[in-house]
């Protein structure tokens, strides 16, 4: 069992930065790969960014490449979130999630991932 817990979100002008992390107790195996997604008010939850815990590579959505960065790390069991040049339309309840068994490309679709976190509201202003 593995649980997470999301930490970082607050209120930043458009254009500003935030850095989320998410903490996880519990063994990490090197077949996981963590994702963050991300829900707006009225809308579906939705694919952000994933890493592998094997060897760290990282995919991306469109709507937020170049903009956010993915990291990890492994001694500390933790995944973070750089998000720059935030925009009004990145504001949402942001979640950390893990996948027990990634393929080679991590899953993007939220039903492939078995554990998630609570949540952290991240709030763009314009």
């Amino acid at each position: 069992q593995v649980q997470l817990v999301e930490s970082g979100g607050g209120l930043v002008q458009a254009g500003g930065s935030l850095r989320l992390s998410c903490a996880a107790s519990g063994r990490i195996f090197s077949s996981y790969a963590m994702g963050w997604f991300r829900q707006a008010p009225g809308k579906e939850r939705e694919f952000v960014a994933a890493i592998r815990w094997l060897g760290g590579d990282t995919w991306y959505a469109d709507s937020v490449k170049g903009r956010f960065a993915m990291s990890r790390d492994v001694v500390r069991n933790r995944v973070f979130l750089q998000m720059n040049s935030l925009k009004p339309e990145d504001t949402a309840v942001y979640y950390c999630a893990a996948d027990r068994n990634s393929g080679v490309v991590p899953a993007t679709f939220q039903n492939d991932y078995d554990y998630w976190g609570q949540g952290t509201q991240v709030t763009v202003s314009s």
